[in-house]
């Protein structure tokens, strides 16, 4: 006999646990299913472990350049792997406990382990039982893709998933992907002291961003010792004594890059596979994401589609907002909707972009009269003290409405001065509330009004 519960939550990622316990909280019956890591990719073996070695990379960064500081440091700079590995095993799983013990503290909430797959309509099976749901929430989340060419080689690639088992430094290490994943590893190994390559298909790197971007981030990383290789075709992958030899040609020539270890950074699918979502008749796209309405609802009557699985996003906060745009609409009668955000991530380099709606090529495309300002962050107070002015900000705002269109900050602390300008545009404000308000000496954050002061027609 099928188990019946009121709610059903498929996944732990960023949107699985605080909607099971919300609706929990709710009065609801939910039963939370997790086949593997409590806390999905963010946990894992994405933002929270990535941002942990970043972090340490920083610091190696700045013990080496700590002369320019006036701060002497005796002998050379040394990084112990296996010390930066435990430093993030502990972040890691102190957030997987935290998370644990609030799910399990949780009344209403039954956590089952094992694999979800659909016999039916909002029926599933779990560890050999059936389980039915008036609602169902997918948050199964995404992996890694690892193309034909490489999987075929015989070659152990590395994605970011097997990445965070590394407990020693590689000699050199082989980047293809030279989009957001592939250039924060790129960074972080250089400074950890390995020799690094990023191959990138595309002609430039990060190729959604405006070229201007591209090149600064490009020459960000060549100037720490990063080798860049775009405009690669033909890859070619096979085993060497050594580790691996990859060969492309650019431009019709050919060239190839040895190295120790390979991580493939060039895009992720979702996980849907498992699922036998034809039994519960929810359809996919083109893509082979879960297809979703404005409010997340599949195709199928009372199930609904959460996180990197639907397309909609591939981001923890676009995920954690999913949550927020169900829980509104079931819970609280207030019809929020996925079209209603707007865009926003960051790149977490060192310096970092951020960026929020439009780029100005997509402004450009558009047609629409607009105005724009673009800022060196030698202007910064903040960048100067602290040495580190590489970058720029700049900002396309509708002619007509005086309302900012977007936003490309790189530089020092970008990912948090940002937000002052993605607020003024969530609340459909003109770029004068922001421009005509006081901000505080010495910030990032104080440069934005004369940025906007300086907007000028976009031609």
């Amino acid at each position: 006999m099928a188990r019946h519960f009121d709610a059903l939550v498929i996944g732990s990622g960023q949107a699985g646990p605080f909607l099971a316990v919300r609706l929990a909280k709710a009065g609801r019956q939910v039963a939370f299913v997790e086949r593997k890591g409590l806390g999905g990719t963010c946990v894992n073996n994405g933002c929270i472990p990535t941002k942990t070695l970043v972090a340490s990379a920083r610091v190696a960064h700045q013990a080496r350049v700590a002369a320019n500081y006036g701060v002497i440091l005796a002998g050379d700079v040394r990084v112990d792997m296996a010390a930066v590995k435990a430093r993030k095993d502990q972040v890691v799983g102190q957030s997987i406990s935290g998370l644990e013990d609030w799910i399990k503290a949780t009344p209403g909430v039954t956590w089952l382990h094992g694999e979800a797959r659909f016999t039916g309509p909002r029926q599933v099976k779990v560890a050999g039982e059936t389980l039915t749901a008036t609602n169902v929430f997918i948050n199964t989340g995404g992996r890694p893709v690892i193309p034909d060419w490489a999987a075929a080689s015989g070659v152990p690639v590395l994605t970011n998933i097997e990445m965070m088992d590394l407990a020693a430094l590689p000699d050199h290490l082989v980047i293809v992907g030279g989009s957001y994943i592939g250039l924060e590893f790129a960074q972080m190994y250089r400074r950890f002291g390995a020799a690094v390559t990023v191959v990138e298909y595309s002609d430039r790197l990060i190729g959604r961003e405006d070229p201007e971007i591209s090149d600064a981030v490009r020459a960000v990383m060549e100037a720490e010792g990063v080798d860049i290789v775009c405009g690669a075709r033909d890859f070619a992958l096979e085993k060497t004594a050594a580790g691996a030899r990859l060969g492309v040609t650019v431009a019709g020539a050919p060239r190839v890059v040895e190295g120790s270890h390979v991580l493939m950074a060039v895009g992720r699918k979702p996980n849907v596979e498992a699922l036998n979502l034809a039994a519960a008749g929810v359809a996919l796209d083109a893509h082979g994401f879960i297809q979703v309405d404005d409010q997340l609802r599949t195709s199928a009557e009372g199930v609904f589609a959460l996180g990197d699985v639907n397309g909609r996003g591939a981001f923890t906060h676009t995920s954690y907002n999913d949550f927020e745009i169900v829980a509104a609409n079931l819970l609280d009668g207030d019809a929020r909707r996925v079209s209603d955000r707007i865009a926003c991530y960051a790149l977490f380099i060192d310096p970092p972009l951020a960026r929020i709606g439009q780029s100005e090529t997509e402004v450009r495309k558009s047609g629409r009269p607009a105005l724009i300002s673009v800022m060196p962050m030698t202007r910064v107070g903040r960048a100067r003290e602290r040495g580190e002015t590489t970058g720029f900000m700049k900002v396309p705002v509708d002619a007509e409405t005086n309302r900012i269109l977007g936003a490309a900050l790189f530089g020092i602390e970008a990912d948090e001065a940002i937000h002052g300008l993605l607020d003024v545009m969530s609340a459909k404000q003109p770029y004068t509330v922001i421009s005509r308000t006081m901000h505080i000496h010495p910030t990032v954050s104080e440069l934005i009004p004369t940025l906007l002061e300086g907007l000028k027609p976009l031609t």
